[in-house]
């Protein structure tokens, strides 16, 4: 993919969409080289070590970690602590991160530890640099981080990869680093003291994945306004439930903002067909309401991951030019949990707003006219084709796996590491649920998406409507996604039309509103 620009790393702040840009390659990273800010990074790291001399302790540099912050570490053993910690961490399991989701985890790290609060050298910033610049991205398992302190088991696999050791995602295979490094003829960092806790002890993972997250649900709740559109189409239903007039009384922005973007497909007034209707069900009439909830806490969610990425969140924080170390709770992932836990509930009640859509044109008591199952079958095969209602059950299947899962995984902290850790924020695994709600969500938009195009054709069919009067960027759209979804005239398997649908959208294909 051609790079567009170049995103600065040093003393600054960075937008999420600068993340995810990184995150799809869209844009390359640049690390700031001027000799100002290379002193300054290198002089938290130098502080450290002076201090090492003149006092002799230092936590995590001549102490174990956590609970084990009154065992001492020998001189002799302060070099090999580092490697130590991220060795032991290695125990992460269940699927690994994507690559792009891998690849923001650099980015966000790289952007913490940029701020020159964290004791680390520059040449530690250039080997992360070094990862993005080449491409080589660590394999992160997705499980075993409680999200305090920090990342610290998939973040052991970033420190790993640094220094030569696991493996990574590299020119669309997955190698040992070691194999990797020697082709790019790099060389593996030895950690100084410090080095390892300062690039695990953060929440680089979670943040990466809310990143990730928050780009597929804004994209989400533009796609559900425009499902909603067809929808309404397909089902005859009465356009007047999205009025400017009517959400001028009830001045939630998103909520507006959507009815004013089913408004631009629908127009103001209907020349696709004549609705005797007077109220449509609620999965019409009150799509405005659930999907606005989503789009008018957007904002909030955006600031408050774009905190997190340009906080420095590790223990200890070096303040070099004080000649003082702070020992706090940065590492703490509250505020991602927070938002990832609120958006699963969002996101699923679009899963189930579609669903519900989905119910309505397949069911013959309330399509107002559609044949049963939106089936295209001719009158001669119509009794053995079903259509749609397969799709309906899985769409209801995918939705009910979503609002399982919207329970708030922040409430679930647990204690651990013999009590230290004994109160702990759960943000990644709540970044995890709520990127698999997204998933389930995306399918279920992919099905009713087909379903509601399916109706549409039908209506065009049986002569009650002309795509000719529908408003032209609609019809364009509908053009573009039937290209990937044939109308279905006869039952066939339909799994491989769905999952290319769902990729479509995940990976936003379609510009849908300016």
């Amino acid at each position: 993919m051609t790079k567009q620009k170049h995103i600065e790393f040093g003393k600054r702040r960075y937008s999420l969409e600068q993340m995810a840009k990184i995150s799809t390659q869209q844009c390359a990273p640049k690390l700031q080289a001027d000799n100002a800010y290379v002193n300054f990074i290198n002089k938290g790291s130098e502080f450290l070590q002076n201090m090492l001399e003149k006092e002799g302790a230092i936590y995590g540099v001549t102490t174990g970690f956590g609970d084990s912050c009154d065992v001492t570490v020998h001189d002799t053993l302060v070099e090999q602590l580092s490697k130590s910690l991220y060795t032991f961490h290695g125990c992460g399991t269940g699927q690994f991160l994507s690559v792009e989701t891998a690849r923001c985890v650099l980015a966000v790290r790289l952007a913490s530890l940029s701020k020159g609060v964290s004791g680390v050298r520059y040449s530690l910033l250039q080997q992360l640099h070094l990862l993005l610049e080449k491409d080589i991205i660590p394999l992160i398992p997705e499980e075993g981080s409680v999200g305090a302190s920090g990342d610290l088991t998939p973040l052991s696999y970033v420190a790993a990869v640094l220094c030569g050791e696991r493996k990574v995602y590299y020119k669309g295979q997955i190698l040992t680093t070691s194999e990797v490094f020697s082709k790019e003829n790099i060389k593996p960092i030895i950690l100084k003291p410090k080095e390892g806790l300062a690039i695990m002890n953060g929440t680089a993972v979670m943040t990466a994945m809310s990143v990730v997250a928050y780009q597929r649900a804004e994209y989400l709740a533009q796609l559900c306004a425009r499902i909603t559109s067809l929808a309404t189409i397909a089902l005859g239903s009465n356009i007047h439930h999205f009025d400017e007039f009517l959400f001028s009384v009830k001045p939630h922005v998103g909520q507006a903002q959507i009815a004013a973007w089913i408004r631009s497909d629908l127009g103001d007034e209907n020349k696709l067909f004549d609705s005797k209707r007077l109220q449509e069900r609620y999965s019409i009439r009150c799509a405005p309401h659930v999907i606005g909830v989503l789009q008018d806490i957007l904002p909030w969610y955006k600031d408050t991951i774009e905190n997190e990425i340009c906080s420095a969140n590790d223990n200890p924080i070096i303040d070099a030019e004080a000649g003082k170390i702070h020992h706090g709770g940065h590492f703490y992932g509250g505020h991602i949990a927070f938002v990832m836990d609120a958006m699963k509930n969002n996101v699923a009640n679009l899963s189930d707003l579609l669903d519900r859509q989905m119910a309505l044109m397949v069911d013959t008591k309330f399509n107002h006219g559609l044949p049963r199952n939106l089936t295209g079958a001719p009158k001669e095969t119509i009794a053995i084709n079903h259509g749609f209602k397969a799709v309906q059950i899985a769409c209801s299947a995918w939705t009910a796996e979503a609002l399982k899962l919207t329970m708030p995984a922040s409430v679930f902290s647990r204690s651990t590491e013999s009590h230290n850790q004994d109160k702990v924020s759960m943000g990644t695994i709540a970044a995890r649920d709520c990127l698999r709600i997204l998933t389930l969500t995306e399918q279920t938009a992919a099905a009713v998406l087909m379903a509601s195009i399916q109706g549409i054709n039908l209506r065009v069919k049986q002569n009650e409507m002309s795509l000719n009067n529908m408003n032209p960027k609609l019809q364009e759209f509908v053009t573009e996604v039937s290209k990937h979804f044939e109308f279905l005239a006869q039952d066939r398997q339909l799994d491989t039309e769905i999952i290319l649908m769902t990729e479509l959208i995940s990976k936003q294909n379609w510009k849908l509103y300016d």
